[in-house]
């Protein structure tokens, strides 16, 4: 895609069966394609994921009941000793990194579970499950499981495009720290009392690895593009959005681009009206550390970033927005 630096007026599609069962010729396009993708700018749509159509309607069923329950039934599920690790995080708690006003919404958190014989996984907190939508729990848990799948084939193909060993990812995120967040974009009246400036989710970078997107429930997601300008990111429904996050973009010396995206507020006419998202944030394990790849960095691209591990730049910008 020849204009995709500057004039990207929609993201590259790939199909990632292409990469895990298809011809020698097909896995090298996949590769070099989304490569190219991403160093140019951070987002592409995957279709063939294996995350099957049954699993997501389930799960945004479960996440609809969840989130129309009372405020008081909702905040039982709260527990804000865990910094919203787990568990429901009440609405406008969370502000993007540089802003004061809270973005319009809010979320649950699902993450890896216990295994009492892996002791990567004790320094994680216990899930959370409401007892009113036990659907949340089984489908919640499925979606998390296709989707990491999906993460450790496409961190695959990014390996090989680095000139790493295609498994250099393998090991890092097993059992990483990640998270599955569905989000309630509430809907919004002329007399709620808001900040002028609050959207729905303010213009942002995620921090992880990279994210993965279920097709939203409405239109809303917005791209900066590197020439300045604002595009919409729709998705077919058979696809998922796969973006490049801040720990990626350390990791390469920013060779990997995490672009700046937002949730703006609907029309007037469909304010009163829900949102819905489900990313998947593919975090590593805590221990993996972020330093810059030596084959990223040289004369012509000096390193960007200090060296860190990828627990120390959670905690960092956890503090930077708000928990």
């Amino acid at each position: 895609m020849d204009t995709i630096t500057s004039l990207v007026t929609k993201i590259p599609s790939l199909d990632l069966s292409h990469f895990t069962n298809g011809s020698a010729k097909e896995k090298n396009y996949f590769v070099e394609t989304l490569g190219k993708a991403y160093t140019d700018f951070g987002f592409v749509a995957i279709k063939n994921h294996g995350l099957d159509s049954l699993t997501q309607n389930k799960l945004y069923e479960a996440v609809n009941r969840f989130f129309q329950l009372p405020d008081v039934i909702k905040q039982k599920y709260e527990d804000p000793k865990l910094q919203g690790q787990r568990g429901y995080i009440g609405k406008m708690k969370e502000h993007a990194k540089g802003r004061t006003s809270p973005d319009l919404k809010e979320f649950y958190h699902i993450g890896q579970l216990i295994q009492p014989d892996d002791p990567t996984t004790l320094e994680y907190p216990e899930n959370i499950f409401p007892d009113e939508v036990p659907d949340l729990k089984e489908f919640g848990l499925r979606t998390f499981r296709l989707l990491e799948k999906a993460g450790v084939e496409i961190l695959r193909a990014i390996a090989l495009f680095l000139n790493l060993d295609e498994f250099y990812f393998d090991d890092k995120v097993k059992n990483g720290n990640s998270i599955l967040r569905p989000i309630h974009y509430f809907p919004l009246t002329a007399s709620d009392m808001l900040p002028k400036d609050a959207v729905r989710a303010a213009e942002h970078t995620d921090i992880n690895l990279i994210t993965l997107l279920m097709g939203a429930s409405a239109e809303g997601l917005e791209v900066l593009r590197r020439d300045g300008v604002w595009i919409p990111i729709t998705a077919l429904p058979e696809q998922i959005v796969v973006n490049v996050g801040d720990m990626l973009s350390r990791l390469t010396n920013n060779k990997l681009k995490s672009t700046v995206h937002r949730v703006v507020n609907p029309v007037e006419e469909k304010m009163h009206t829900s949102r819905y998202s489900i990313p998947f944030f593919m975090h590593p394990q805590s221990e993996m550390p972020l330093d810059s790849l030596d084959n990223c960095v040289d004369e012509n691209h000096p390193k960007r970033f200090k060296n860190i591990t990828a627990g120390a730049f959670l905690s960092q910008r956890l503090k930077e927005i708000g928990f």
